[in-house]
């Protein structure tokens, strides 16, 4: 029996025809004489019946059918009874009234409920990966998936971008997060690195002439795991040459435009709203704010210096900030739910979290240390009204921007306050170094082939690279997209002059000696005419996540790791026969180990 109709795809037209659908058996339910099979594949729900008027020996069957068995029927597409249609379902105005029944193949007993899925613990779902994928939520999400992937291709194809492939075996220049290395068994002693990103090969390309070109490619980052965070993740990377900042930003944006407007019927308005980053940092704490809901941090320092508070004052007095976020209408929350706040904002770095309750006045420990008009300009400054709890953190810029923009997230999801849909924003100017206290040195924000802008170059080239004021106020051809909160893209204008690229290294204290032996291949080609460039990647699995709404990334992922990094379907990674390391010339330490 071949089917000759998707289970989803049987409408009223369809009724006095004769149809074969297969798929998997969702549903049964006995009625004694009526037996009502939900019968799915990819494309949705029939109702199906066996009658033992109409189905005949497939009645018979039928009382056998159990949860996940696939099986293939035909019959006549009959209008449903009155009464008993399904508006929620596009097939729910018909049924299958069934003739032949073919059982194609039996299924075990579930470990779990396919009904009760979602409430499945993740680590069984991710055991059996097969059974969640089945799931007509998750095969929608890669659905979307795949028509994402494919109008960006159908885009960037029209914009005048070819598609190129790059190495995945390529050399170790371990500038981020650790690289996954990969022995060569022809060379001994000697590995390959699994591509953070394509960085170097795509700036080959632009000196290779091919200025407009993209990939959307898998990268792997030895990395600590979370929600929307995988060792391997596809990235939508692309580059061009001859442009400046401006042209990448108005491509990506009009690529977004059609991405929603074509995989989600959503239209999103552009340009989208642009903020440097210490616009961001000042007002969310953070450089990706969500911009869906306010609650924005408030600078305090000349307010607090008011007062006598000495927590305040000493923080000021030792070079950080006093700032302060609104928690709305949370006046009348207990103490032992301060607590529960100040418990969290130390979890997340503070010593701890000053509060200020506006009811009928001003309530809390540390009002008595405030002349009262202060304390009416703190609740200005905060659009703080009766009812609402004024929330302060003292501490070191660092410190004090982590904790109220987590803090600030907490609330807008308790408070619920963050509004639904989609909000985008860019961040710029970011600075092009900061310093790293632990090495002592300054590190490339993003990566150390990020363009200062024009007006700071000439100071990188020819200031004096002991002051750290200089260096550190210089800013970066640098760009992030945000979505919701999340990070789902960043780039920046390249160094295409070879001068400018060593001075790089040698500000970042890299040798000549290692630059070369990590990227003398790229100063070499920089020799040779290269023009101005500059590009972006797009996370693909973060940009889907949020597309579809999912949590987690891993719901948008086929077969995703855990937060160990280990594949619960499969077993990866496992151990390997002694043979294949002794071709590798390897030695396990931890068989050394297990073997004294």
């Amino acid at each position: 029996m071949k089917r000759n109709r998707n289970c989803g795809e049987i409408l009223e037209t369809d009724i006095g025809s004769s149809m074969t659908i297969a798929g998997w058996v969702f549903r049964r339910r006995d009625h004694g004489g009526l037996i009502f099979i939900d019968l799915r594949d990819r494309s949705g729900i029939c109702q199906v019946v066996f009658s033992p008027d109409a189905s005949g020996g497939a009645h018979e069957k039928a009382h056998d059918l159990r949860a996940e068995y696939v099986i293939a029927v035909t019959g006549e597409v009959r209008k449903r009874p009155e009464g008993t249609e399904n508006i929620n379902l596009p097939t729910g105005m018909t049924e299958l009234y069934v003739k032949d029944l073919e059982v194609l193949n039996e299924a075990a007993p579930l470990p779990y409920s396919m009904e009760e899925a979602a409430d499945a613990g993740e680590a069984l779902r991710l055991r059996h990966r097969y059974l969640d994928l089945r799931r007509p939520e998750m095969q929608r999400n890669f659905i979307i998936r795949h028509k994402v992937t494919k109008l960006i291709r159908d885009f960037l194809d029209e914009k005048g971008f070819i598609e190129i492939e790059t190495p995945m075996l390529t050399k170790s220049t371990p500038e981020g997060a650790r690289d996954y290395l990969v022995p060569s068994r022809l060379n001994p002693g000697h590995f390959y690195a699994l591509p953070q990103s394509p960085q170097l090969f795509k700036q080959i390309l632009m000196v290779a002439g091919m200025e407009k070109y993209f990939q959307i490619v898998k990268c792997f980052r030895d990395e600590d795991l979370r929600a929307d965070r995988q060792p391997e993740f596809t990235q939508i990377d692309l580059e061009m040459s001859f442009i400046d900042r401006k042209d990448i930003i108005e491509l990506v944006e009009a690529m977004m435009k059609k991405l929603f407007s074509e995989a989600l019927g959503i239209d999103i308005s552009t340009p989208f709203e642009r903020l440097s980053f210490q616009e961001s940092m000042e007002r969310f704490g953070n450089d990706k704010p969500d911009m869906r809901f306010g609650l924005e941090l408030k600078d305090m320092a000349d307010l607090a210096g008011r007062g006598s508070f000495k927590v305040f004052l000493d923080a000021l007095q030792s070079g950080g900030m006093v700032k302060a976020i609104n928690a709305k209408g949370m006046a009348g929350i207990s103490r032992k739910d301060i607590d529960v706040l100040t418990t969290e904002a130390q979890s997340f770095g503070a010593k701890g979290l000053a509060w200020i309750k506006v009811r009928n006045g001003f309530e809390s420990p540390i009002a008595k240390f405030f002349p009262e008009d202060a304390l009416k300009a703190m609740a200005a400054r905060l659009e703080a009204e009766d009812g609402d709890m004024m929330l302060f953190v003292a501490d070191k810029p660092k410190i004090t921007y982590d904790v109220l923009s987590r803090l600030r997230l907490e609330l807008g999801r308790k408070l619920d306050l963050i509004h639904p849909g989609y909000k985008f924003v860019w961040i710029t100017d970011f600075p092009l170094l900061e310093w790293d206290d632990e090495e002592g040195r300054f590190q490339a924000m993003h990566h150390p082939f990020t363009s200062a802008v024009d007006n700071d170059i000439e100071r990188i080239m020819n200031g004096d690279l002991s002051d750290r004021a200089m260096l550190g106020s210089v800013k970066a051809k640098a760009y992030d997209i945000v979505l919701n909160g999340f990070e789902i893209g960043g780039g920046s204008i390249r160094i295409h002059n070879q001068k400018v690229q060593k001075r790089m290294f040698e500000l970042l204290k890299i040798q000549e000696e290692e630059a070369g032996a990590k990227f003398g291949f790229l100063l070499e080609a920089l020799q040779y005419g290269a023009p101005p460039h500059g590009g972006l990647a797009l996370g693909l699995d973060r940009l889907v996540m949020l597309m579809v709404g999912a949590t987690s990334i891993r719901d948008v992922i086929a077969f995703p790791k855990t937060q160990k990094a280990f594949c619960m379907m499969s077993g990866a990674p496992s151990a390997v026969e002694p043979k294949q390391l002794r071709e590798l010339h390897i030695r396990s330490a931890a068989a050394v180990e297990n073997k004294a």
